[in-house]
């Protein structure tokens, strides 16, 4: 008897620890934002693999949902998701989501016209100037602060080509994902446009989880302690070099 006894408290013991590390489906929101997440690309981009890997390290398993910016964080504040895949850091969002350690960062500045070159520092000399953002995108607070004339669109692909089109000018974009969007312009409107150094702002991106969710806080230790082994190790380095993404 004891040695049936001893039997089935090693496979009790084994099977709540089995439990335990078993883990969820954790289902986060998500825009389009190439070369960072996509679903048009391979694994959904370099930041999708990064969050996938990180949860992966507790048994949790990542399902995205693709929605525009405006209507995702909408959602997510109505519990819809357990919260957002990638996004800036901001004090107002801080109120109802937790925030994750830095998963990669983005570059933050201008894209100009090349027949029309302004210089962008200081910031109070662009006063005069249009300038195109995206709605209910979260930009630098040195840009706020300016006070600057703001032209807002649905995204930045829109914005460039209002550039390109001379309807604005200059668009706050990141650099990386001006890069990559140039190659859905016309040759014309590719040449039209150029970046302009300096870069204005590194705004890193995080994983948000709502500040509601039951065992929030558990996932979010869970989050970190995932991505800081992914670091320890090499395997971020490794993928962010696998999706050829500059850092």
């Amino acid at each position: 008897m004891n040695r049936r006894l001893a039997a089935w408290l090693v496979l009790f013991t084994t099977l709540l620890c089995a439990h335990a590390h078993a883990g969820r489906v954790v289902n986060l929101a998500s825009t389009d934002y190439p070369p960072y997440f996509s679903p048009q690309l391979p694994g959904d981009g370099v930041v999708a693999a990064i969050t996938r890997a990180a949860l992966a390290k507790h048994g949790h398993t990542l399902k995205l949902h693709y929605r525009p910016w405006a209507r995702l964080i909408a959602e997510v504040k109505a519990g819809q998701f357990d919260g957002v895949m990638a996004v800036w850091y901001e004090p107002d969002r801080a109120q109802y989501l937790h925030y994750s350690l830095p998963l990669v960062n983005t570059v933050m500045g201008f894209y100009g016209r090349v027949d029309k070159p302004l210089p962008t520092q200081p910031l109070s000399a662009l006063r005069t100037q249009v300038i195109g953002t995206v709605r209910s995108y979260k930009n630098p607070d040195v840009f706020e602060q300016a006070g600057l004339k703001q032209e807002l669109a649905a995204d930045d692909l829109t914005n460039l080509r209002k550039l390109a089109a001379g309807r604005l000018d200059l668009v706050l974009i990141d650099k990386v994902l001006a890069q990559h969007l140039r190659s859905h312009l016309s040759p014309q409107e590719g040449q039209a446009i150029r970046w302009q150094d300096p870069p204005l702002a590194v705004m890193p991106l995080h994983v948000g989880l709502r500040r509601e969710l039951a065992d929030g806080k558990q996932l979010l230790a869970d989050f970190n302690d995932g991505l800081q082994s992914l670091r320890k190790s090499g395997q971020l380095t490794a993928l962010i070099r696998q999706y050829q993404l500059a850092q």
